[in-house]
């Protein structure tokens, strides 16, 4: 009898496998998708766009110009937190911080 157990239990464990593994992927996917508006495919990166946040939370920009992948100009603010936040490149906050961080890196 334990041979057929074994070989019963054994027979059930990759459809069990195979449901975990695919509820950790649903979860993950939906946390990835909550926690940023950043996408990371062929695609425009910036799905929403700020139009304020305050420069003390920025720990670095990145300006990426329209290509064959995204027509439009993008800004990614990376914050001190770790987050990635897209701004909107048409606010004038936005154009005030690209200034600012262009006169700050052109002075050193």
């Amino acid at each position: 009898m334990a041979p057929t157990a074994t070989a019963a239990s054994a027979a059930r464990a990759p459809g069990l496998l195979r449901a975990a593994l695919l509820l950790l992927l649903r979860v993950a996917a939906c946390r990835q998708a909550a926690a940023a508006p950043v996408a990371r495919e062929l695609r425009c990166l910036c799905l929403e766009n700020l139009d304020r946040i305050h420069p003390k939370y920025i720990q670095s920009v990145k300006v990426t110009s329209p290509g064959p992948y995204c027509d439009k100009t993008e800004v990614i603010a990376s914050l001190k937190n770790g987050q990635d936040v897209c701004l909107n490149p048409a606010s004038p906050l936005v154009k005030m911080i690209l200034d600012k961080l262009l006169n700050k890196s052109s002075s050193n």
